[in-house]
């Protein structure tokens, strides 16, 4: 890396069921402002903004920060399904790496709507339709059901690493009651509610023995910011340098999500593993220096298989893993201490930004009754389909 790039300022609103939020302006102009006052920065020291959401119109990146000023910068809009404010970040923080400028915002909210994802364009196709093509066959019974897309997909990799690897449907309930346990200490979160493995079993199936209701984040609405800047800029403005980006990467998808047919590297697998790898080789470090971990656990299945991607267990590992305890504090790598999307929510434009939030006060040691003890290395995972994987590895100033 050309530069260090110092993780300066950082903000982020509760997140709110849909239709009990402020508007994604509103959202989006509060988390600018709560990361340009954590940094000490004002918005006309900031060069460029990165602005991500899924769910909008061109442009709402302005309409957000117009409410912040009108310094005349670069906003650019991002749209990455589920990676879109990973995605956001990765440019602001490449924009200074990379020395064309000195301090970048990246931002990203979602005003959401009630029940399942679903596209907005039906009249074209679907950028997932060549998934559902590979994957149809495998996932019939699901489809033929009703079983909302999403669903189907996460979880026949769920059911593919259940008949590969004989893991049981307790197991994926497990990491949900883990996340309610880490998210009651998280006043941001949706959900903070402390539900047992029991009880994730008994609520509703919404695919019978291979999901419950539980298993899945909820739609939601939030916004989440960080102001990212160089080293230099940082210390001229005396501002604090304690958090860097150690390294990170974006990757899309390899011939191996496709062939042979399989769910599990369908649902973004290889781009994970690739991403990490390339993290980890870039910052000189392994899986097992990671002290805690942010993932994508859209649903608790693809938090079990992140553990694999991500190499904190081996494959086909992650049953024993969970069941070790190894994911939680006192374990190897705390994974999701701010509940996750499963209990945190899952505002697609804001998620990549939350995470960076949480993993940032981890490093600082500002993160109360969530906080994991000497955190030297935290990593970061956001995955979209279609597909992205955003893999970000901090450290200490």
């Amino acid at each position: 890396m050309s530069k260090h790039v110092v993780v300066a300022g950082v903000g982020m609103i509760p997140f709110k069921k849909p239709g009990a939020s402020g508007t994604y302006v509103e959202m989006g102009a509060e988390a600018a402002r709560m990361a340009l006052a954590d940094a000490g920065v004002a918005y006309d020291m900031v060069q460029q903004a990165y602005v991500g959401y899924v769910y909008g119109d061109s442009t709402c990146g302005q309409a957000a920060l117009y409410q912040v000023g009108l310094p005349g910068i670069p906003v650019v809009n991002v749209n990455n399904n589920c990676s879109t404010g990973s995605s956001a970040l990765f440019l602001a923080r490449q924009a200074v790496e990379s020395g064309a400028v000195e301090c970048a915002i990246a931002l990203g909210f979602e005003q959401m709507q009630s029940g399942a994802l679903t596209s907005r364009w039906n009249d074209r196709e679907s950028p997932l339709d060549g998934f559902n093509r590979v994957g149809g066959h495998l996932i019939a019974d699901a489809i033929e059901a009703g079983v909302p897309r999403a669903l189907t997909l996460f979880g026949g990799a769920g059911r593919e690493h259940m008949q590969k690897y004989g893991t049981k449907l307790e197991t994926f309930a497990a990491i949900r009651a883990k996340a309610s346990r880490h998210a009651e200490n998280n006043p941001l979160a949706i959900f903070r509610k402390v539900v047992s493995t029991d009880d994730v079993m008994n609520d509703v199936p919404v695919w019978p023995g291979v999901m419950t209701r539980l298993m899945a984040c909820p739609p939601t609405c939030g916004a989440a910011a960080a102001i990212v800047c160089s080293e230099a800029f940082a210390k001229k403005h005396n501002l604090r340098t304690g958090v860097r980006i150690l390294a990170q990467s974006m990757t899309t998808d390899v011939p191996g999500t496709f062939e042979p047919p399989s769910m599990i590297r369908l649902v973004g697998f290889e781009m994970a593993k690739k991403a990490a790898n390339e993290v980890y080789e870039k910052a000189g470090v392994s899986a097992s220096d990671i002290d805690v971990c942010e993932l994508h656990d859209c649903f608790a299945h693809n938090e079990l298989l992140s553990y694999e991607s991500l190499g904190f267990c081996p494959e086909g590992g992650a049953e024993k893993f969970v069941m070790d305890g190894d994911n939680t504090y006192g374990g190897q790598v705390v994974t999701n201490p701010s509940g996750g999307l499963l209990s945190k929510g899952h505002p697609l434009g804001a998620t990549g930004l939350a995470q960076c939030y949480e993993l940032t006060n981890q490093l600082r040691g500002t993160a109360d009754r969530r906080q994991v003890e000497k955190v030297d290395l935290a990593l970061q995972h956001n995955l979209g389909l279609g597909g992205a994987c955003v893999v970000t590895l901090y450290g200490r100033g």
